[in-house]
């Protein structure tokens, strides 16, 4: 997983004081793959930068929308599940409180100031790797207090070969590829997930990119959340997940990296924003 380390979970606690010092400071060398956000021109498409982006402590995410969402609704956070701690297998958290900060990037990943949850609305690892914080603002607030937005579910599933960009606010950097292909099951050590988006090579996420947002370059519409990469061509370990396909059959594929499709969470969200499980098209485990 891409978490603090990227799912170098192993180390993950031992590194957060460390990697939250390079998230509030100058962003870390991240290889060829990545592009560091202020030094370097804009993403391809022009709907894909760093508006809506956070950072958090430990890992990335961004700030999110229904189609139904009201302006006056309180607004999401959207994150990994193993960002807030490693869950055990079948183990969802509902409705907590919650007192978590977010660095608001801008457009082009400066910070914009400190956002603060009051809720953990919902957390898993089970099926999909996700967490949804609820802020002590409203979308308006949003955009009153600090000039920005966020950032839209698709509400469909994606498609092979989508041109897409993983936004990584804790290192304010950029991973632009495309869908390869999906897995039917992603095992990873205790944990498996379903319909796992796999990215092509050129995604080589690193540690810090759990929870970044997976946008469509075509519409900046979150499709998916990036959670994870096969690190050291093992079967199905800690940080080295495997695909399972239908009939069972395993394949590893090292320094490729997956993330877990969104479209169905924003069934499961509520005005104003609520989670209710129970929700038609909602595939949320409880």
């Amino acid at each position: 997983m891409t978490t603090s380390p990227r799912g170098r979970l192993t180390r993950a606690l031992l590194t957060v004081g460390a990697m939250t010092a390079l998230a509030l400071g100058a962003a870390p060398s991240v290889g060829a793959a990545a592009t560091a956000a202020p030094a370097q021109p804009a993403p391809t498409i022009a709907t894909v930068d760093f508006t809506g982006i956070v950072a958090l402590s430990n890992c990335s995410g961004s700030v999110v929308r229904t189609p139904n969402s009201q302006p006056g609704d309180p607004a999401l956070v959207m994150s990994n599940g193993h960002c807030v701690r490693l869950l055990a297998a079948g183990e969802v958290l509902q409705n907590q409180a919650s007192t978590r900060t977010f660095t608001l990037l801008n457009s082009n990943g400066t910070s914009l100031g400190t956002l603060r949850a009051n809720r953990l609305l919902y957390a898993t690892m089970t099926n999909t790797d996700v967490s949804i914080y609820r802020l002590t603002i409203t979308y308006a607030q949003l955009q009153q207090q600090f000039g920005s937005r966020a950032l839209d579910l698709s509400t469909v599933h994606p498609t092979t070969g989508t041109a897409i960009t993983v936004v990584s606010g804790f290192h304010r950097a950029t991973y632009p590829c495309d869908i390869d292909g999906f897995a039917f099951r992603l095992r990873e050590d205790r944990w498996t997930w379903q319909d796992s988006v796999r990215y092509t090579a050129a995604c080589h996420t690193i540690p810090g990119t759990s929870g970044s947002p997976v946008l469509d370059n075509a519409t900046g519409q979150i499709v998916a959340i990036n959670n994870t990469l096969n690190e050291n061509a093992q079967r199905c370990t800690l940080d080295n997940p495997c695909e399972v396909d239908q009939a069972g059959n395993v394949t590893i594929r090292p320094n490729i990296g997956y993330a877990q499709q969104t479209f169905y969470i924003a069934a499961c969200i509520t005005t104003p924003s609520r989670i209710d499980l129970t929700r038609p098209g909602c595939q949320l485990p409880g």
